[in-house]
């Protein structure tokens, strides 16, 4: 026989599990989406540094010089291939012979929305340098 204390402690048992259930769900659906969104920016981002990194100063080449990267071209390469891609905004650093790029976007949340996250924040970046092809 039961008390009358233990009704509807099965309906309270199975509301909190489907909320601890829809939580889960919600981060691993909305958190796979967020990793997908970050690994698009990183492969955008690498492709643009390496492109800029080969922007290479013409005159060091000539010269017999080190190699080095033409900034203006770098960056005029990179945003280039970022526009050709439809990237988000970047953030361009040319730093020597290496180039850096960093895009930075935000993800509209599929289920975590329905607890007022209705966005998170994705961001990506990709370097590359540079390199005399004999070592030098």
């Amino acid at each position: 026989m039961r008390s009358q204390d233990e009704r509807g402690s099965t309906t309270i048992f199975i509301l909190v599990m489907a909320l601890a259930l829809f939580g889960s769900a919600a981060l691993v659906i909305d958190g796979g989406y967020a990793l997908s969104e970050r690994r698009e920016l990183t492969n955008q981002a690498e492709q643009a540094a390496r492109v800029g990194a080969d922007a290479l100063n013409q005159n060091s080449l000539r010269d017999g010089g080190r190699v080095s990267v033409d900034p203006a071209r770098a960056r005029a390469a990179a945003d280039a291939y970022l526009r050709a891609v439809d990237a988000p905004p970047s953030t361009i650093t040319i730093t020597g012979s290496r180039v850096t790029v960093t895009l930075s976007t935000t993800y509209d949340t599929v289920l975590l929305s329905v607890i007022g996250m209705n966005e998170m924040s994705v961001s990506g970046s990709g370097s590359a340098e540079s390199i005399d092809a004999d070592g030098l």
